[in-house]
């Protein structure tokens, strides 16, 4: 019987470091800067993840502002008109 793909059992050659790099390792970037060089390179990522960020235009932000309006004034008629028909049956009921 063969294993699947990416099983667990064996991993592969390239997957394993050797013992060397493991106790020469020292947490990266974060072990080497005191707290301020760690916040500066938080700040740092954040800022090249903004740039990552596809923006929306002007007429998709639009578009999509009108669709969540809409789509929310129908969900506030929707719930008006089911409490106001539980409150009639509330009334029926209990007189």
């Amino acid at each position: 019987m063969t294993d699947a793909v990416g099983s667990i059992d064996m991993p592969d050659a390239q997957d394993e470091a050797p013992e060397s790099k493991k106790k020469n390792r020292k947490g990266g970037k974060r072990g080497k800067k005191g707290p301020l060089g760690r916040l500066a390179l938080f700040y740092r990522q954040i800022v090249a993840e903004l740039r990552k960020v596809v923006w929306p235009t002007r007429g998709q932000l639009s578009t999509y502002t009108s669709v969540v309006i809409v789509f929310v004034v129908i969900m506030i008629g929707l719930v008006t008109v089911i409490d106001y028909g539980f409150s009639q049956a509330v009334k029926y009921v209990f007189g």
